[in-house]
């Protein structure tokens, strides 16, 4: 099996490109490609839950459909969605310190 190439990548390339014309207003967000998932687009929020729930919104991403988690010992919550968009598979993720817990944290430090 071969590399992938720069034309395998461009389902993602098309979706992204997509995007930034159908939805100029809406929140900067982490763009990721990677020959890993040549047809994986990856979009991602950090410190800020609001642009993930616009991004859903905008891409019709049902509530019940967000994956919610946390990491970094339970300090960062993690929203997780995916869906289909131009042929690409998208993947929105949301990260965002627990407030209660990252206090805590602090105040033990």
């Amino acid at each position: 099996m071969s590399a992938p190439s720069m034309g395998d990548l461009s389902a993602a390339v098309t979706a992204l490109a997509s995007l930034t014309v159908r939805f100029p207003d809406l929140p900067g967000v982490a763009v990721r490609i990677t020959t890993v998932y040549p047809d994986q687009l990856e979009l991602a929020a950090h410190d800020d839950l609001s642009a993930f729930e616009a991004w859903r919104e905008a891409l019709g991403i049902d509530p019940e459909d967000v994956v919610h988690g946390v990491q970094s010992g339970g300090t960062t919550r993690v929203l997780d969605a995916h869906t289909v968009f131009m042929g690409a598979q998208l993947r929105l993720i949301g990260f965002a310190k627990v407030p209660a817990l990252a206090a805590s944290l602090d105040v033990a430090a």
